[in-house]
């Protein structure tokens, strides 16, 4: 199952944005699964991250930041696991 972790926070309009397009893709891809984070709920991710959200990882890895492209995250889902 692939996990996809989108780092943001409430009121955030390219957040909402992001969440946008991370939906429609992954009901392409019933096998995996979306995991939302704040940054407001845990300082190391507002260290981290607060000057490039949302960000969008895959397995825990960056995929992308401020805005999603739907045909490379659709790319990224169908490329074989290394």
């Amino acid at each position: 199952m692939t996990t996809l972790t989108l780092i943001g926070k409430p009121g955030c309009h390219l957040c909402d944005d992001a969440r946008a397009v991370v939906t429609a893709v992954l009901a392409e891809f019933p096998d995996a699964a979306l995991d939302e984070l704040s940054i407001l709920d845990d300082e190391s991710l507002r260290d981290r991250w607060a000057e490039e959200i949302p960000v969008l990882l895959i397995d825990g890895a960056v995929h992308t930041y401020w805005r999603v492209d739907a045909e490379r995250l659709r790319s990224a889902l169908k490329a074989p696991v290394r």
